[in-house]
């Protein structure tokens, strides 16, 4: 079900009951079972900011005092440019993905970034292509067998 949905996010639960060879209930207990699963994100991961004019594309490392690490965060959570962020082990502590409009855009956001209490420092990286984009098919036509084997 999942690799159809990749194929065709927009298909009616007909339209993958009939592609996949199934009665309609069925393919609506796999639907429920995949939601009450939490195997689909939200739908604004989708929306590319580019569409909404932020063009440049920067990943920013961030280090930090980690005893306010949670306080960071939550202060990070409000600058809406970030849109994404994962805290990592090694040299750096945060890793965000930033959106801007242009470089000075870039340069007010790292600002207020730097700005929050705790943060240290940062390194910005501007991404200059996407060169494999957020892919899950090759992934799901491995299937999940092949990950149990290789634990094994």
């Amino acid at each position: 079900m999942l690799i159809a949905l990749t194929e065709d996010p927009r298909s009616t639960v007909v339209a993958l009951a009939e592609k996949l060879g199934v009665s309609r209930n069925t393919a609506q207990a796999r639907m429920a079972r995949l939601e009450a699963a939490h195997a689909f994100l939200p739908f604004d991961r989708r929306i590319d900011p580019k569409a909404m004019g932020y063009s440049l594309t920067a990943f920013i490392s961030v280090h930090v005092e980690q005893r306010m690490l949670g306080a960071i965060v939550e202060e990070l959570a409000g600058i809406p440019e970030i849109v994404q962020a994962h805290g990592l082990s090694g040299q750096t502590d945060l890793l965000l993905v930033v959106v801007c409009i242009d470089a000075e855009d870039l340069f007010r956001v790292n600002g207020r970034i730097r700005d929050c209490t705790g943060v240290e420092r940062t390194e910005s990286s501007l991404v200059m292509s996407e060169l494999i984009p957020f892919r899950m098919k090759p992934l799901l036509e491995r299937g999940v067998p092949a990950v149990r084997e290789h634990r094994a």
